[in-house]
């Protein structure tokens, strides 16, 4: 690839969001100021800092500060935001209220992107608008994409395009079950139906192939990468960010406070916290394009290490009734 293309790149962190599904949210401030330091060091694009819930559904005393993100919390804890990087979070639908989002002049929220399944595409396309409409920088995720078939894809990339101003849609391979052929694929798909919207990838590391995935994405035609910090992610992780940065080779972009940040806090967090990353279990529900909920519970298990039975259950369940 040459530099002229990866000048086009945007690089999208998840840290906090993502990382946060291990732990519910339960980062540290100082954690959370730290890591948004790092990034904005690092020359990436977009900070995706957590969820935008509502607090009527979800209780704050069960969820950290991230499962909301609200703005009173982000102007303490984003002290300063350097112009260079956008500060936005994720919104699942029918998980957040209207009056969860304040005019776009009194956030300090830039973006919102919205985390969909393809069959609700409709409520996205409401909620992207409702955003927009309200002054921000609107994105559509689509999740668990290597669950639904060609057509129904491309009938509700259609249906974006038509009906948002949404900056860019993003594959979503939440199973982390996809090849780059798969995803070369998919990108032909959303190249064909989007014409006037960026193409985004969001890789899961169950068969060690984010960092490859995302690597297949840009070649053919994405421009918005999600990446971690270190990896981390729900189950095996997500796309490390020091990997994209290093790949893009692009000057704007500079890994050493991410390497510092994973050495000062993410070391000690993946040692003495919680865990993420490649194991076996989520190997297994990667190939077997699965939902990782089963991987994570075995790892939470006195049989956490019985890989062979794991994979017996998910493969002849008839023999364990």
């Amino acid at each position: 690839m040459s530099m002229i293309a990866n000048e086009s790149v945007k690089v999208v962190d998840c840290t906090i969001r993502d990382g946060g599904l291990i732990n519910k949210w339960k980062f540290s401030d100082e954690m959370v100021s730290a890591v948004f330091s790092a990034i904005a060091a690092s020359g990436a694009d977009f900070f995706e800092i957590g969820y935008r819930a509502s607090e009527k559904l979800f209780d704050p005393k069960e969820f950290g500060s991230w499962r909301f993100s609200r703005d009173d919390v982000l102007r303490k804890v984003i002290a300063k935001k350097p112009d260079s990087i956008k500060l936005g979070v994720m919104v699942d639908i029918g998980r957040v209220e209207t009056d969860d989002f304040l005019p776009k002049d009194e956030s300090v929220v830039d973006f919102v992107r919205v985390a969909t399944y393809l069959k609700d595409v409709r409520k996205a396309v409401e909620l992207a608008n409702l955003v927009k409409g309200r002054g921000y920088e609107s994105f559509i995720n689509i999740m668990a994409i290597s669950t639904v078939n060609s057509y129904d894809l491309s009938e509700g990339l259609k249906e974006i395009e038509a009906e948002t101003d949404a900056t860019a849609v993003s594959i979503v391979d939440s199973y982390g079950s996809l090849y780059p052929d798969d995803v070369k694929h998919l990108v032909d798909i959303f190249c064909k139906s989007l014409k006037t919207k960026k193409i985004g990838f969001h890789g899961h590391n169950n068969q060690q192939l984010a960092f490859a995935n995302t690597i297949e994405a840009v070649q053919c035609g994405a421009t918005f990468c999600d990446a971690t910090v270190n990896g981390i992610g729900r189950g095996a992780g997500n796309c490390p960010i020091e990997l994209l940065l290093a790949w893009l080779k692009n000057p704007r972009y500079n890994i050493e406070p991410v390497l510092k940040a994973i050495q000062d806090v993410f070391v000690d967090l993946r040692e003495k916290e919680i865990e993420w990353g490649y194991l076996i279990p989520y190997m297994i529900t990667g190939m077997l394009n699965e939902h990782p909920r089963t991987a994570i519970a075995l790892r939470s298990s006195d049989k956490k290490d019985h890989y062979a039975d794991f994979y017996r259950q998910l493969t002849t369940p008839e023999c364990f009734k």
